[in-house]
């Protein structure tokens, strides 16, 4: 498998190439040049999966895995793995660099969230024979409908975080054959719950507002005197904390794929064979964590940093995920970010008094 996979894939490298080539020249604007941007753009959202399970498909021929008597789990683990460590970076990307998307979508991050977790739940819970992960499907499509039930008019809530955290408790108990094995299931358990927990806290007490600095609102004036204004270096402390916590939800999502998808009876056997404990091999998962977390928050460095990105601000400079200290855990709305409106900036020069000689 992986070596077709490796010839075929010679095939959208090259068509990306093409088309790279072909955009450059900026021919044919009005008529083919359209479908041509189209093309490269999802080929380019397809690479990152595509190389994604050609690594996956390398480490196993590398490491002899996946015989016949164990493909089974192997796929079930590899997959929900898989899964754990993309959502981690969608919503890592969510957070960091698709603030702005997601509130001209009109849509809360939990929405994505729960439809993301309901579509996952119905497909586990007709595909799984019955039992604990069955069990799970049935957890997640109805936690997740409920999620997007309350998700409606860009609300936020906490049940994906709370799904995560049942889950995580789930796996923590789950007993195997091995101790090792259960072990690294227990630690997958932690880190879910971790992460759920995390979550929770960042919808519920980490509330920023938006903060567009040296610029002032509509409703705002520099003439205005309020005993309840912030001062914007308090702002400017509230939004650091809360930017610097929203990466522990993606980072445990991420770590917690790359435990359960090491924590494969074949895998652990093997382990166990050289007798390694499993401090050290959790750590070594963990370790794997911080290297593709890292990677790929430099991915996004590249993209605020580079390109037509390089002069501009940082898209993320404005918090708008969360809500003003006064209010509940609602988005700001999202009509102020409207396409068909945006605040007039003030005028510099010099200021016209109106005085007696008017």
């Amino acid at each position: 498998m992986h070596g077709s996979v490796g010839s075929w894939i010679l095939l959208p490298i090259l068509t990306q190439l093409v088309l790279g080539i072909y955009l450059k020249l900026h021919i044919n604007e009005e008529t083919l040049r359209p479908y041509a941007v189209r093309a490269h753009g999802i080929l380019g959202r397809l690479w990152p999966v595509l190389g994604w399970v050609q690594g996956l498909f390398g480490v196993i021929v590398l490491r002899d895995l996946c015989g016949p008597d164990g493909a089974g789990q192997c796929a079930a683990h590899y997959i929900m793995g898989s899964a754990f460590i993309g959502y981690g970076i969608i919503l890592s990307l969510l957070l960091v660099l698709g603030e702005s998307w997601v509130r001209r979508s009109g849509k809360s991050p939990e929405w994505w969230d729960s439809w993301i977790i309901m579509v996952w739940g119905i497909v586990n819970t007709f595909t799984e024979h019955w039992g604990g992960v069955c069990m799970l499907g049935f957890l997640w499509w109805a936690g997740g409908a409920l999620g997007i039930f309350l998700a409606r008019n860009n609300q936020r809530n906490v049940v994906p975080a709370l799904i995560i955290v049942l889950t995580g408790w789930a796996m923590s108990d789950h007993a195997q054959a091995l101790m090792i094995s259960t072990k690294v299931h227990a630690s997958f358990g932690y880190t879910l719950i971790l992460a759920g927990v995390t979550r929770i806290i960042e919808v519920c007490f980490l509330s920023t507002f938006v903060l567009h600095p040296g610029v002032l609102d509509d409703n705002d004036s520099e003439h205005t005197l309020s005993s309840n204004q912030i001062s914007h270096e308090t702002i400017r402390s509230q939004v650091t904390a809360a930017r610097a916590f929203r990466h522990l939800p993606p980072f445990l999502l991420v770590a917690s794929g790359f435990l359960f998808m090491s924590a494969t009876d074949e895998e652990l056997e093997a382990v166990h064979d050289i007798d390694m404990d499993h401090v050290t091999y959790i750590l070594g998962m963990y370790s794997f964590a911080f290297v593709l977390y890292l990677f790929t928050q430099f991915l996004f460095h590249l993209y605020l940093s580079t390109g037509r990105n390089a002069n501009s601000n940082h898209p993320s400079g404005d918090v708008i995920l969360s809500t003003s200290p006064d209010s509940a855990i609602e988005l700001t709305s999202p009509r102020r970010s409207s396409k068909w409106y945006t605040p007039v900036p003030r005028e510099e020069g010099p200021v016209h008094v109106v005085g007696e000689d008017e």
